[in-house]
Protein backbone atom coordinates (compact mmCIF):
# COMPACT_ATOMS: atom_id res chain seq x y z
CA UNK A 1 0.00 0.00 0.00
CA UNK A 2 2.25 2.25 -1.12
CA UNK A 3 1.68 6.17 -0.39
CA UNK A 4 2.49 8.01 -3.38
CA UNK A 5 0.04 10.89 -3.34
CA UNK A 6 2.36 12.70 -0.37
CA UNK A 7 5.31 13.42 -0.78
CA UNK A 8 8.13 10.75 0.32
CA UNK A 9 11.50 10.99 2.21
CA UNK A 10 13.92 7.73 1.44
CA UNK A 11 15.72 6.88 4.15
CA UNK A 12 19.14 4.38 2.65
CA UNK A 13 19.60 1.89 5.73
CA UNK A 14 23.56 0.98 5.70
CA UNK A 15 22.98 -1.49 8.96
CA UNK A 16 22.79 0.85 11.86
CA UNK A 17 20.79 -0.44 14.83
CA UNK A 18 18.63 2.67 15.33
CA UNK A 19 17.22 3.19 11.83
CA UNK A 20 14.03 2.81 12.88
CA UNK A 21 14.68 5.80 14.75
CA UNK A 22 15.07 7.80 12.41
CA UNK A 23 11.56 7.12 10.42
CA UNK A 24 9.74 7.32 13.61
CA UNK A 25 11.28 10.96 14.53
CA UNK A 26 9.78 11.58 10.82
CA UNK A 27 6.69 10.79 11.56
CA UNK A 28 6.55 12.32 14.55
CA UNK A 29 7.07 15.49 11.85
CA UNK A 30 4.26 14.26 10.02
CA UNK A 31 6.23 13.53 7.04
CA UNK A 32 6.49 10.23 4.95
CA UNK A 33 9.15 8.16 4.77
CA UNK A 34 10.43 4.38 4.32
CA UNK A 35 13.35 2.71 5.32
CA UNK A 36 15.46 0.60 2.31
CA UNK A 37 18.75 -1.59 2.73
CA UNK A 38 20.91 -0.20 0.88
CA UNK A 39 21.51 -2.81 -1.75
CA UNK A 40 18.19 -2.15 -2.60
CA UNK A 41 18.17 1.27 -3.36
CA UNK A 42 19.41 1.07 -7.40
CA UNK A 43 19.13 4.33 -9.90
CA UNK A 44 15.93 2.46 -11.16
CA UNK A 45 14.26 2.43 -7.84
CA UNK A 46 15.41 5.69 -7.24
CA UNK A 47 13.56 7.23 -10.29
CA UNK A 48 10.73 5.31 -9.51
CA UNK A 49 10.61 5.93 -5.82
CA UNK A 50 11.04 9.89 -6.45
CA UNK A 51 12.29 10.95 -2.74
CA UNK A 52 11.67 14.41 -2.06
CA UNK A 53 14.91 14.21 0.03
CA UNK A 54 17.29 11.63 1.41
CA UNK A 55 18.93 10.48 4.79
CA UNK A 56 21.53 7.98 4.88
CA UNK A 57 22.03 6.31 7.86
CA UNK A 58 24.65 5.24 10.29
CA UNK A 59 26.14 1.99 10.07
CA UNK A 60 28.73 -0.58 11.53
CA UNK A 61 30.97 -1.23 8.61
CA UNK A 62 34.16 1.48 7.74
CA UNK A 63 34.16 3.51 4.33
CA UNK A 64 37.93 3.02 4.42
CA UNK A 65 37.39 -1.06 3.53
CA UNK A 66 36.94 -2.11 -0.27
CA UNK A 67 33.23 -2.79 -1.02
CA UNK A 68 31.66 -1.10 1.98
CA UNK A 69 28.64 -0.09 1.65
CA UNK A 70 27.79 3.02 -0.90
CA UNK A 71 24.48 4.64 -1.90
CA UNK A 72 24.53 4.64 -6.04
CA UNK A 73 26.17 7.82 -7.46
CA UNK A 74 22.82 9.14 -8.93
CA UNK A 75 21.49 9.98 -5.52
CA UNK A 76 23.86 13.02 -5.20
CA UNK A 77 22.69 14.07 -8.65
CA UNK A 78 18.34 13.92 -7.87
CA UNK A 79 18.93 17.85 -6.85
CA UNK A 80 17.49 17.02 -3.62
CA UNK A 81 18.80 17.80 -0.09
CA UNK A 82 20.50 14.95 1.70
CA UNK A 83 21.48 14.09 5.37
CA UNK A 84 24.47 11.88 6.62
CA UNK A 85 24.25 10.81 9.38
CA UNK A 86 27.76 9.05 11.62
CA UNK A 87 28.89 6.27 8.88
CA UNK A 88 26.47 8.42 6.51
CA UNK A 89 27.97 11.47 7.23
CA UNK A 90 31.57 9.37 6.27
CA UNK A 91 30.14 7.72 2.85
CA UNK A 92 29.29 11.29 1.80
CA UNK A 93 32.48 12.63 2.30
CA UNK A 94 34.39 9.90 0.69
CA UNK A 95 31.61 9.91 -1.95
CA UNK A 96 32.80 14.03 -2.94
CA UNK A 97 36.15 14.23 -2.37
CA UNK A 98 36.79 14.33 1.02
CA UNK A 99 39.22 11.55 3.42
CA UNK A 100 37.76 9.02 6.23
CA UNK A 101 40.08 7.56 7.68
CA UNK A 102 40.27 4.39 10.28
CA UNK A 103 39.65 5.11 14.03
CA UNK A 104 42.20 5.79 16.44
CA UNK A 105 42.11 6.40 19.92
CA UNK A 106 42.47 10.20 19.98
CA UNK A 107 39.06 10.90 17.78
CA UNK A 108 36.72 7.96 18.44
CA UNK A 109 33.64 8.91 20.42
CA UNK A 110 31.50 6.63 22.14
CA UNK A 111 28.66 8.22 24.22
CA UNK A 112 27.41 11.58 25.47
CA UNK A 113 29.88 14.25 23.95
CA UNK A 114 29.31 18.32 22.78
CA UNK A 115 29.19 20.24 19.47
CA UNK A 116 30.19 24.02 19.58
CA UNK A 117 29.48 25.86 16.11
CA UNK A 118 32.56 27.46 14.33
CA UNK A 119 32.57 31.16 15.02
CA UNK A 120 31.05 32.17 11.64
CA UNK A 121 28.65 29.69 11.52
CA UNK A 122 27.16 30.20 14.93
CA UNK A 123 24.13 32.06 13.72
CA UNK A 124 23.26 29.59 11.22
CA UNK A 125 23.53 26.82 14.30
CA UNK A 126 21.34 29.07 16.69
CA UNK A 127 18.50 28.59 14.14
CA UNK A 128 19.14 25.38 12.99
CA UNK A 129 20.28 22.96 15.85
CA UNK A 130 21.59 24.88 19.23
CA UNK A 131 19.38 26.62 21.76
CA UNK A 132 21.84 29.60 21.94
CA UNK A 133 23.12 28.13 24.63
CA UNK A 134 27.07 27.93 22.34
CA UNK A 135 26.87 23.87 22.82
CA UNK A 136 24.47 20.88 22.13
CA UNK A 137 24.63 17.20 23.94
CA UNK A 138 24.74 15.14 21.21
CA UNK A 139 25.22 10.97 21.12
CA UNK A 140 28.45 9.69 19.26
CA UNK A 141 29.30 6.14 18.58
CA UNK A 142 31.99 6.38 15.89
CA UNK A 143 35.34 5.08 15.41
CA UNK A 144 36.70 6.22 12.28
CA UNK A 145 37.06 9.83 11.16
CA UNK A 146 36.62 12.50 8.64
CA UNK A 147 40.04 14.06 8.25
CA UNK A 148 39.44 16.52 5.03
CA UNK A 149 35.63 17.32 4.37
CA UNK A 150 34.97 17.44 0.58
CA UNK A 151 34.73 20.05 -1.72
CA UNK A 152 31.62 22.48 -0.97
CA UNK A 153 31.52 21.75 2.17
CA UNK A 154 31.84 23.77 5.47
CA UNK A 155 32.45 23.16 9.27
CA UNK A 156 29.39 24.15 11.00
CA UNK A 157 30.50 22.61 14.43
CA UNK A 158 32.64 20.62 16.09
CA UNK A 159 33.27 18.50 19.29
CA UNK A 160 36.47 17.26 20.99
CA UNK A 161 36.70 13.93 19.03
CA UNK A 162 34.86 14.93 15.72
CA UNK A 163 36.80 18.48 14.27
CA UNK A 164 33.78 18.14 11.25
CA UNK A 165 30.80 16.97 13.62
CA UNK A 166 28.44 18.86 11.15
CA UNK A 167 29.49 19.87 8.32
CA UNK A 168 27.38 21.54 4.90
CA UNK A 169 27.16 22.52 1.77
CA UNK A 170 23.97 24.92 1.61
CA UNK A 171 24.35 25.15 -2.41
CA UNK A 172 23.44 21.40 -2.77
CA UNK A 173 21.68 21.74 0.31
CA UNK A 174 23.98 18.50 1.25
CA UNK A 175 24.34 18.22 5.60
CA UNK A 176 26.30 15.80 7.03
CA UNK A 177 26.51 15.04 10.84
CA UNK A 178 29.00 12.79 12.98
CA UNK A 179 26.44 12.11 15.58
CA UNK A 180 23.14 10.65 15.76
CA UNK A 181 20.51 13.35 16.25
CA UNK A 182 17.68 10.26 16.17
CA UNK A 183 18.41 8.87 20.26
CA UNK A 184 16.87 10.75 22.63
CA UNK A 185 20.57 11.14 24.10
CA UNK A 186 20.60 14.03 21.39
CA UNK A 187 17.94 16.33 23.24
CA UNK A 188 17.90 18.53 20.73
CA UNK A 189 17.78 16.28 17.61
CA UNK A 190 14.47 17.05 16.73
CA UNK A 191 14.72 20.43 15.50
CA UNK A 192 17.58 19.28 13.65
CA UNK A 193 15.36 17.00 11.80
CA UNK A 194 12.39 19.40 11.71
CA UNK A 195 14.79 21.83 9.84
CA UNK A 196 16.41 19.70 7.39
CA UNK A 197 12.76 18.01 5.94
CA UNK A 198 11.25 21.93 5.92
CA UNK A 199 14.56 22.77 3.86
CA UNK A 200 13.09 20.05 1.90
CA UNK A 201 9.76 21.18 1.49
CA UNK A 202 7.60 19.14 3.10
CA UNK A 203 4.51 20.67 4.45
CA UNK A 204 3.68 17.92 7.14
CA UNK A 205 0.52 16.01 4.95
CA UNK A 206 1.45 12.54 6.50
CA UNK A 207 -1.65 12.38 9.25
CA UNK A 208 -3.48 9.65 10.19
CA UNK A 209 -7.53 11.01 8.96
CA UNK A 210 -5.08 11.06 5.57
CA UNK A 211 -3.66 7.91 5.94
CA UNK A 212 -7.18 6.53 7.16
CA UNK A 213 -9.32 7.86 3.80
CA UNK A 214 -6.60 6.29 1.66
CA UNK A 215 -6.05 2.83 3.33
CA UNK A 216 -10.24 2.61 2.95
CA UNK A 217 -10.13 3.23 -0.42
CA UNK A 218 -6.92 0.88 -1.05
CA UNK A 219 -8.66 -1.58 0.71
CA UNK A 220 -11.84 -1.70 -1.39
CA UNK A 221 -9.72 -1.70 -4.58
CA UNK A 222 -7.60 -4.33 -3.32
CA UNK A 223 -10.87 -6.90 -2.39
CA UNK A 224 -13.61 -5.86 -3.84
CA UNK A 225 -16.85 -7.84 -3.20
CA UNK A 226 -15.33 -10.86 -1.89
CA UNK A 227 -15.20 -12.09 2.02
CA UNK A 228 -12.51 -11.30 4.50
CA UNK A 229 -10.80 -13.05 7.06
CA UNK A 230 -9.46 -11.16 10.19
CA UNK A 231 -7.56 -13.10 13.18
CA UNK A 232 -8.23 -11.24 15.52
CA UNK A 233 -6.18 -11.28 19.38
CA UNK A 234 -7.69 -8.45 21.01
CA UNK A 235 -4.55 -6.70 20.89
CA UNK A 236 -4.11 -3.12 19.40
CA UNK A 237 -2.39 -4.08 16.11
CA UNK A 238 -5.63 -6.48 15.46
CA UNK A 239 -8.07 -4.36 16.79
CA UNK A 240 -7.54 -1.62 14.83
CA UNK A 241 -7.04 -3.52 11.39
CA UNK A 242 -10.34 -5.04 12.32
CA UNK A 243 -12.01 -1.59 13.04
CA UNK A 244 -10.47 0.00 9.35
CA UNK A 245 -11.43 -2.87 7.44
CA UNK A 246 -14.82 -2.89 8.75
CA UNK A 247 -15.67 1.10 7.99
CA UNK A 248 -14.08 0.02 4.51
CA UNK A 249 -16.46 -3.14 3.78
CA UNK A 250 -18.59 -3.70 6.56
CA UNK A 251 -20.23 -7.21 6.78
CA UNK A 252 -17.83 -8.93 4.14
CA UNK A 253 -15.46 -8.92 6.97
CA UNK A 254 -15.57 -11.75 9.73
CA UNK A 255 -13.34 -11.85 12.67
CA UNK A 256 -11.95 -15.19 13.98
CA UNK A 257 -11.19 -14.45 17.83
CA UNK A 258 -9.89 -17.75 19.08
CA UNK A 259 -10.25 -18.09 23.25
CA UNK A 260 -7.32 -20.22 24.02
CA UNK A 261 -8.17 -19.96 27.94
CA UNK A 262 -4.72 -18.27 28.67
CA UNK A 263 -6.44 -14.86 28.12
CA UNK A 264 -6.71 -12.04 31.32
CA UNK A 265 -9.52 -11.72 34.12
CA UNK A 266 -12.63 -11.36 31.99
CA UNK A 267 -10.96 -10.45 28.19
CA UNK A 268 -12.64 -12.71 26.14
CA UNK A 269 -16.58 -11.04 26.98
CA UNK A 270 -14.65 -7.50 26.87
CA UNK A 271 -13.18 -8.16 23.19
CA UNK A 272 -16.99 -9.88 21.74
CA UNK A 273 -18.81 -7.05 23.54
CA UNK A 274 -16.48 -4.48 22.18
CA UNK A 275 -16.72 -5.47 18.37
CA UNK A 276 -19.98 -7.75 18.39
CA UNK A 277 -22.21 -5.68 20.56
CA UNK A 278 -20.92 -2.02 20.23
CA UNK A 279 -19.19 -2.35 16.85
CA UNK A 280 -21.78 -4.61 14.98
CA UNK A 281 -18.66 -6.57 13.69
CA UNK A 282 -19.52 -10.11 12.93
CA UNK A 283 -17.30 -11.94 15.05
CA UNK A 284 -16.55 -15.68 15.52
CA UNK A 285 -15.64 -16.26 19.38
CA UNK A 286 -14.09 -19.91 19.24
CA UNK A 287 -14.10 -21.07 22.52
CA UNK A 288 -11.19 -23.97 22.59
CA UNK A 289 -10.19 -23.98 26.22
CA UNK A 290 -10.48 -27.48 27.15
CA UNK A 291 -8.30 -27.81 23.80
CA UNK A 292 -5.58 -25.63 24.29
CA UNK A 293 -4.92 -26.87 28.02
CA UNK A 294 -5.68 -30.12 27.64
CA UNK A 295 -2.32 -30.01 25.40
CA UNK A 296 -0.41 -27.94 27.33
CA UNK A 297 -1.16 -30.64 30.54
CA UNK A 298 2.24 -31.37 32.23
CA UNK A 299 4.46 -29.17 29.84
CA UNK A 300 6.88 -27.15 31.26
CA UNK A 301 9.37 -25.96 29.08
CA UNK A 302 8.54 -22.68 27.72
CA UNK A 303 9.33 -23.55 23.87
CA UNK A 304 7.55 -26.52 23.76
CA UNK A 305 4.38 -24.06 25.32
CA UNK A 306 5.03 -21.77 22.61
CA UNK A 307 5.25 -24.78 19.81
CA UNK A 308 2.12 -26.27 20.99
CA UNK A 309 0.26 -22.90 21.01
CA UNK A 310 0.93 -21.72 18.07
CA UNK A 311 0.24 -24.81 16.17
CA UNK A 312 -3.01 -25.34 17.85
CA UNK A 313 -4.09 -21.53 17.09
CA UNK A 314 -3.43 -22.88 13.06
CA UNK A 315 -5.43 -25.62 13.43
CA UNK A 316 -8.20 -23.99 15.32
CA UNK A 317 -8.15 -20.69 13.12
CA UNK A 318 -8.39 -22.89 9.69
CA UNK A 319 -11.19 -24.87 11.09
CA UNK A 320 -13.49 -21.83 11.73
CA UNK A 321 -12.20 -19.85 8.50
CA UNK A 322 -13.30 -22.91 6.71
CA UNK A 323 -16.94 -22.02 7.49
CA UNK A 324 -17.03 -18.81 5.74
CA UNK A 325 -17.97 -19.44 2.29
CA UNK A 326 -16.06 -17.51 -0.63
CA UNK A 327 -12.99 -16.13 1.65
CA UNK A 328 -10.38 -15.29 -0.16
CA UNK A 329 -8.43 -12.70 1.61
CA UNK A 330 -6.60 -13.07 5.03
CA UNK A 331 -6.32 -9.67 6.99
CA UNK A 332 -3.64 -9.55 9.45
CA UNK A 333 -2.18 -6.35 11.76
CA UNK A 334 1.52 -6.27 10.30
CA UNK A 335 3.00 -3.29 11.17
CA UNK A 336 6.41 -1.20 9.89
CA UNK A 337 9.07 -2.80 11.92
CA UNK A 338 7.90 -5.74 11.12
CA UNK A 339 8.44 -5.32 7.04
CA UNK A 340 11.54 -3.72 7.90
CA UNK A 341 12.81 -6.70 9.98
CA UNK A 342 11.21 -9.47 7.24
CA UNK A 343 14.17 -8.08 4.74
CA UNK A 344 18.11 -9.02 5.55
CA UNK A 345 20.36 -6.21 5.78
CA UNK A 346 22.88 -8.02 4.87
CA UNK A 347 21.81 -10.83 2.70
CA UNK A 348 19.97 -9.26 0.23
CA UNK A 349 16.55 -8.48 -1.12
CA UNK A 350 15.53 -12.23 -1.26
CA UNK A 351 16.87 -13.63 2.30
CA UNK A 352 14.36 -12.76 5.05
CA UNK A 353 15.82 -12.66 9.12
CA UNK A 354 11.55 -13.83 9.95
CA UNK A 355 8.73 -14.11 9.14
CA UNK A 356 5.78 -11.77 10.65
CA UNK A 357 2.69 -13.26 9.91
CA UNK A 358 0.50 -13.27 12.52
CA UNK A 359 -0.86 -16.86 11.83
CA UNK A 360 1.70 -18.58 10.58
CA UNK A 361 1.76 -20.27 7.29
CA UNK A 362 -2.01 -20.09 7.15
CA UNK A 363 -2.53 -17.45 4.04
CA UNK A 364 0.06 -20.37 1.60
CA UNK A 365 -1.81 -23.28 3.40
CA UNK A 366 -5.02 -21.82 2.65
CA UNK A 367 -4.84 -19.99 -0.77
CA UNK A 368 -5.63 -16.83 0.74
CA UNK A 369 -4.46 -13.75 -0.49
CA UNK A 370 -3.06 -10.89 2.76
CA UNK A 371 -4.60 -8.01 3.41
CA UNK A 372 -2.24 -5.86 5.56
CA UNK A 373 -3.56 -1.98 6.02
CA UNK A 374 -1.49 -0.97 8.88
CA UNK A 375 1.95 -2.37 7.57
CA UNK A 376 3.10 0.93 6.87
CA UNK A 377 2.77 2.45 10.37
CA UNK A 378 4.64 2.74 13.52
CA UNK A 379 2.77 1.62 16.82
CA UNK A 380 2.44 4.74 18.56
CA UNK A 381 0.93 5.64 14.45
CA UNK A 382 -1.94 2.72 15.31
CA UNK A 383 -3.19 4.00 18.42
CA UNK A 384 -4.08 7.47 16.90
CA UNK A 385 -5.79 5.90 13.81
CA UNK A 386 -7.67 3.43 16.53
CA UNK A 387 -8.64 7.09 17.83
CA UNK A 388 -9.54 8.50 14.61
CA UNK A 389 -11.85 5.17 14.57
CA UNK A 390 -13.72 5.58 17.92
CA UNK A 391 -12.09 2.72 19.78
CA UNK A 392 -11.74 3.76 23.42
CA UNK A 393 -8.38 5.21 24.51
CA UNK A 394 -8.83 2.65 27.98
CA UNK A 395 -8.54 -0.25 25.05
CA UNK A 396 -5.62 0.98 22.41
CA UNK A 397 -3.80 2.65 25.06
CA UNK A 398 -3.30 -0.93 26.51
CA UNK A 399 -0.53 -2.31 27.49
CA UNK A 400 1.13 -5.13 25.16
CA UNK A 401 -0.09 -8.84 25.67
CA UNK A 402 2.34 -11.94 24.24
CA UNK A 403 0.24 -14.22 21.57
CA UNK A 404 0.88 -17.31 24.33
CA UNK A 405 -1.21 -15.29 27.02
CA UNK A 406 -0.75 -16.04 30.32
CA UNK A 407 1.01 -19.31 29.61
CA UNK A 408 4.41 -17.59 29.48
CA UNK A 409 3.54 -16.19 32.56
CA UNK A 410 3.09 -19.30 34.38
CA UNK A 411 6.88 -20.77 34.56
CA UNK A 412 6.71 -24.48 34.84
CA UNK A 413 3.26 -26.67 34.07
CA UNK A 414 0.59 -24.71 33.54
CA UNK A 415 -2.81 -25.47 35.68
CA UNK A 416 -6.16 -24.34 35.64
CA UNK A 417 -5.67 -23.48 39.36
CA UNK A 418 -2.80 -21.26 38.81
CA UNK A 419 -4.29 -19.87 35.81
CA UNK A 420 -7.27 -18.25 38.40
CA UNK A 421 -5.19 -17.66 40.68
CA UNK A 422 -2.53 -15.77 38.23
CA UNK A 423 -5.56 -13.55 36.66
CA UNK A 424 -6.85 -12.40 39.87
CA UNK A 425 -3.64 -11.15 41.03
CA UNK A 426 -3.09 -9.48 37.82
CA UNK A 427 -6.56 -7.97 37.91
CA UNK A 428 -5.72 -6.42 41.18
CA UNK A 429 -1.88 -4.98 40.21
CA UNK A 430 -3.49 -3.47 37.10
CA UNK A 431 -6.02 -2.19 39.28
CA UNK A 432 -3.40 -0.60 42.32
CA UNK A 433 -1.51 0.80 38.62
CA UNK A 434 -4.72 2.37 37.56
CA UNK A 435 -5.36 3.75 41.06
CA UNK A 436 -2.38 5.30 41.23
CA UNK A 437 -2.62 6.74 37.43
CA UNK A 438 0.93 4.79 36.85
CA UNK A 439 -0.78 2.97 33.89
CA UNK A 440 0.23 5.36 30.85
CA UNK A 441 3.72 6.04 32.33
CA UNK A 442 4.39 2.30 32.68
CA UNK A 443 4.94 0.36 28.68
CA UNK A 444 4.04 -3.29 30.48
CA UNK A 445 3.19 -4.61 33.45
CA UNK A 446 2.09 -8.04 34.66
CA UNK A 447 2.10 -10.50 37.51
CA UNK A 448 3.91 -13.81 37.16
CA UNK A 449 2.77 -16.78 38.90
CA UNK A 450 5.77 -19.04 40.37
CA UNK A 451 6.16 -22.45 40.29
CA UNK A 452 7.24 -22.53 44.04
CA UNK A 453 5.16 -22.82 47.52
CA UNK A 454 6.41 -20.64 50.66
CA UNK A 455 5.31 -21.27 54.17
CA UNK A 456 3.56 -17.94 55.72
CA UNK A 457 1.17 -17.07 58.81
CA UNK A 458 -2.36 -15.62 58.41
CA UNK A 459 -4.27 -15.34 60.99
CA UNK A 460 -3.21 -18.21 63.32
CA UNK A 461 -3.08 -20.69 60.60
CA UNK A 462 -0.15 -21.57 58.77
CA UNK A 463 -0.19 -21.21 54.90
CA UNK A 464 1.65 -23.23 51.98
CA UNK A 465 0.68 -21.47 48.99
CA UNK A 466 2.55 -19.87 46.05
CA UNK A 467 4.68 -16.51 45.16
CA UNK A 468 4.41 -14.24 42.39
CA UNK A 469 6.78 -11.70 40.95
CA UNK A 470 5.41 -8.48 39.61
CA UNK A 471 6.97 -7.13 36.59
CA UNK A 472 6.62 -3.57 35.17
CA UNK A 473 9.08 -1.84 33.02
CA UNK A 474 9.35 1.54 30.62
CA UNK A 475 10.60 1.18 27.17
CA UNK A 476 10.17 2.98 23.78
CA UNK A 477 9.96 0.10 21.50
CA UNK A 478 10.12 -3.00 23.37
CA UNK A 479 13.71 -3.61 22.32
CA UNK A 480 15.21 -2.27 25.86
CA UNK A 481 13.72 -2.09 28.97
CA UNK A 482 14.46 -0.78 32.70
CA UNK A 483 12.03 -1.65 35.71
CA UNK A 484 9.53 1.17 37.08
CA UNK A 485 10.75 2.44 39.90
CA UNK A 486 7.58 2.16 41.72
CA UNK A 487 7.99 3.41 45.65
CA UNK A 488 7.64 1.19 48.41
CA UNK A 489 4.40 2.04 49.55
CA UNK A 490 2.68 1.78 46.26
CA UNK A 491 4.47 -2.06 46.59
CA UNK A 492 3.34 -3.24 50.07
CA UNK A 493 0.16 -1.87 49.24
CA UNK A 494 -0.33 -3.82 46.07
CA UNK A 495 1.48 -7.10 47.75
CA UNK A 496 -1.27 -6.64 50.58
CA UNK A 497 -4.11 -6.50 48.08
CA UNK A 498 -2.51 -9.51 46.38
CA UNK A 499 -2.48 -11.19 49.43
CA UNK A 500 -5.50 -10.43 51.08
CA UNK A 501 -8.10 -10.52 47.81
CA UNK A 502 -6.30 -13.47 46.20
CA UNK A 503 -6.31 -16.78 47.53
CA UNK A 504 -3.20 -18.80 46.79
CA UNK A 505 -0.63 -16.52 46.80
CA UNK A 506 1.02 -15.45 50.35
CA UNK A 507 4.36 -14.02 49.13
CA UNK A 508 4.76 -11.21 46.22
CA UNK A 509 7.80 -10.26 45.38
CA UNK A 510 9.14 -7.30 42.80
CA UNK A 511 11.45 -7.99 39.67
CA UNK A 512 13.72 -5.33 38.77
CA UNK A 513 15.84 -6.75 35.84
CA UNK A 514 16.73 -4.62 32.96
CA UNK A 515 16.38 -5.95 29.34
CA UNK A 516 19.02 -6.85 28.60
CA UNK A 517 20.41 -9.13 30.24
CA UNK A 518 16.37 -10.41 31.46
CA UNK A 519 13.59 -10.52 29.12
CA UNK A 520 10.50 -8.30 29.96
CA UNK A 521 8.42 -11.87 29.73
CA UNK A 522 9.78 -14.77 32.08
CA UNK A 523 9.26 -16.97 30.00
Amino acid sequence: MSQTSHDRLLIIDFGSQVTQLIARRLRELNVYCEIHPYQNVTDAFLTEFAPKAIIFSGGPDSVVREGSPRPPRSAYDLGVPILGICYGQQVMMQDLGGTVEAGESHTAEFGRAYVKPTEARIDFMNGWFLDGTGREQVWMSHGDHVSHIAPGFEVYATSPGAPFAITADLDRRFYAVQFHPEVHHTPNGKTLYENFVRDAGFTGDWTMDAYREEAIRKIKDQVGDKPVICALSGGVDSSVAAALLHEAIGDQLTCVFVDHGLLRLNEADEVVAMFRDHMNLKVIHAQEQDLFLGELEGVSDPETKRKIIGRLFIEVFQKYADQIEGAEFLAQGTLYPDVIESVSFSGGPSVTIKSHHNVGGLPEKMGLKLVEPLRELFKDEVRVLGRELGLPDSFIGRHPFPGPGLAIRCPGEITREKLDILRKADAVYIDQIRKHGLYDDIWQAFVAILPVRTVGVMGDGRTYDFACALRAVTSVDGMTADYYPFTHEFLGETATRIINEVKGINRCTYDITSKPPGTIEWE
